[in-house]
């Protein structure tokens, strides 16, 4: 396992990291390097002062999976992954696409905001799928936009911190809010209540993939779906900071089961 890589993702992404380690190892550093282009993806908008320099960010990436040679501590080994057949140069430019929109001034739909979640947290399962030779790497789009959901409820307040919002602005209108009074109230209980119809999506997105069947080392893609439906299941309590040992225990008992 590459070691920078595993601490970088061990990190900044530890539900993922978990995860890794029901892969088989030869898919290990694949996977790290994924979860790794991830974490910079999401970087993009963090640190950027403008909307502007976190496309530019976002276009840097896309060069790098195109075949651009950088000397850069993730894509250097994102790049060994994509001309090794680990990752599909299609899938990560799909979800570089998806983080665009983190980008613009907001999320202005519903619908625009389920085509996100589905081509960004959905699409990096199934990038993670397709490394791992799932027989249907689609299938687990759904649990991986679950996923995704329950990041955004956790992370809410700590966005809203940051000045960003992620929320579907009809839905605030929906409840008489802009996206700056729901920044500037985070915990309003009509901001509860948008958040509430995100939290119902994140379930509907389980239900769609509660058939899923992977086999073998494949189901390491779908583990985060795993502290999705426990996220979900306790929300709106506020989530910890950081993963009990319950959580943690949840995703090893499904890793070694080989099923969700």
């Amino acid at each position: 396992m590459d070691d920078s890589l595993a601490a970088l993702v061990r990190q900044h992404d530890p539900d993922r990291f978990l995860t890794v380690l029901f892969a088989p190892p030869v898919k290990r550093d694949g996977l790290l390097a994924l979860y790794a282009f991830n974490h910079e993806l999401a970087r993009a908008r963090e640190v950027a002062t403008e909307p502007t320099l976190a496309l530019i960010r976002l276009q840097w990436w896309r060069e790098v999976v195109e075949g651009a040679v950088r000397h850069h501590v993730v894509a250097t080994p994102l790049k060994a992954a994509i001309e090794a057949g680990l990752l599909s140069r299609d899938d990560l430019l799909a979800v570089i696409e998806a983080r665009e929109i983190e980008a613009q001034p907001g999320i202005e739909s519903l619908t625009e905001w389920r085509t996100y979640v589905l081509a960004g947290a959905g699409g990096l399962s199934v990038a993670a799928a397709r490394a791992l030779n799932a027989p249907d790497p689609e299938a687990v789009r759904p649990l991986g936009a679950a996923y995704g959901v329950a990041g955004l409820l956790r992370s809410w307040r700590l966005l809203a911190a940051q000045g960003r919002c992620l929320l579907p602005v009809d839905l605030l209108a929906e409840q008489g809010l802009s996206m700056e009074a729901a920044i500037a109230a985070p915990e309003a209980p009509a901001v509860h209540t948008v958040l509430a119809r995100l939290a119902e999506e994140g379930r509907a997105f389980l239900r769609q993939g509660t058939n899923t069947t992977l086999r073998g080392g494949a189901v390491a893609a779908a583990l985060p779906a795993v502290l999705a439906r426990r996220d979900l299941a306790r929300w709106p309590r506020r989530a910890p900071p950081h993963r009990g040992i319950g959580d943690r225990l949840a995703v090893v008992v499904a890793g070694v089961r080989g099923r969700l």
